[in-house]
């Protein structure tokens, strides 16, 4: 069964964002591609606009006012049309091409790239009418009509304060004639059509920030299906454990047979461990070969106790080995002079002092 809205506290993970992108559930707000789009189409047609309305009016008057009115009559209307659709896409490509860029670039903005056919594809549930009902009658539905209720009231009053403003305006144009009257209804349909595009803005936005509010609550998860998805993520913990188990025991097989080899180990001196071990004639320099931390520096110390290896504790020499020197690399230069005055006193106290080149206890 679903699990009830109150028992689905926790923020959805990354995974389960991804999903819901894939088949199609993003936070995405219709108004502010109209909005944009508005805006943007607008500004096209102050910018191109009186291009366009110039080449068309001079296409007219090259091929209808300056022709011998009985030559009219006998126009082709086919050429004449596809003449006309013609200078209207060249005149007005820019424009076209500017919406289109609007249009991608609300809703790059909103999703960014996203492809996929998963809200397309026929689902049986979608029409089952019972559904379809109760979705209609739903509070969620009640809310959104609410909501459009708002927009139409606020568009429509910053559209009546608009003209209200110019009132004056419209009544004097009632005496005006022929171009002076197409010049004023088009600076007051821009002027209206911007104060609504930015009315239309602010909402959207505004609705943008509910819609992602929304569809974040909508994609809350239990504390039970942030464990199973944890759980596919990293793998079945018996699995998980049956492998730390080998991983572990390939470990300790490998320290019982290196640790033996070692002249010291250094400590920190319970959580870390380092065996080193130095040969003269085959090294060029003392070796770790070996080191843990935790229950693996406790096996090491037990391994060297059982083969009376010297345990010397030295905590800031044994977490900067630990950190910077792998098995089975040899010890870096800057440790050389505290290495060599532990493997001197080692070597001393077990009668091995002739063992160390001279060069390393420098």
């Amino acid at each position: 069964m679903p699990a009830d809205d109150g028992d689905r506290t926790e923020a959805p993970t990354p995974r389960r964002l991804a999903d819901a992108r894939q088949h199609g559930q993003i936070a995405r707000s219709a108004d502010l591609t109209a909005a944009l789009g508005l805006l943007g189409g607008l500004i096209c047609l102050r910018w191109f606009g009186p291009g366009v309305v110039a080449a068309l009016m001079g296409f007219l008057r090259e091929n209808l006012a300056e022709r011998d009115p009985l030559s009219v009559a006998h126009i082709d209307l086919v050429s004449v049309m596809l003449s006309i659709m013609t200078t209207v896409l060249l005149s007005a490509g820019p424009i076209l091409i500017s919406l289109v860029v609007v249009a991608l670039i609300g809703n790059l903005m909103q999703v960014g790239w996203l492809f996929t056919w998963d809200p397309l594809t026929p689902k049986l549930s979608k029409l089952n009418p019972v559904n379809g009902i109760g979705r209609l009658f739903s509070s969620r539905s009640v809310v959104q009509l609410a909501i459009n209720l708002v927009k139409l009231l606020v568009i429509g009053g910053v559209a009546w304060s608009a003209i209200h403003g110019r009132a004056g305006e419209i009544m004097a144009a009632l005496d005006v004639e022929g171009g002076g009257l197409l010049t004023l209804v088009a600076t007051l349909l821009f002027d209206v059509g911007i104060r609504m595009g930015l009315a239309m803005l602010a909402i959207a936005l505004i609705d943008y920030i509910w819609q992602k509010w929304k569809h974040l609550r909508d994609l809350r998860m239990t504390k039970q299906d942030v464990k199973e998805e944890m759980r596919r993520m990293e793998g079945d913990p018996i699995v998980k454990q049956r492998r730390r188990r080998m991983q572990l025991a390939a470990t300790l097989q490998k320290i019982r047979s290196t640790v033996p080899k070692a002249d010291v180990v250094v400590t920190n001196p319970t959580h870390l461990a380092i065996a080193i071990g130095y040969d003269a004639e085959s090294m060029g320099a003392p070796r770790v070969l070996a080191k843990g931390q935790d229950y693996i520096a406790m096996k090491i110390r037990e391994i060297a106790a059982v083969h009376r290896i010297p345990i010397i504790e030295r905590k800031p020499l044994a977490q900067a080995l630990y950190k910077s020197v792998e098995v089975g690399e040899e010890i870096p230069e800057q440790f050389y002079k505290a290495i060599a005055e532990i493997l001197a006193y080692v070597y001393e106290i077990s009668g091995k002092a002739g063992k160390m080149k001279r060069g390393t206890a420098a």
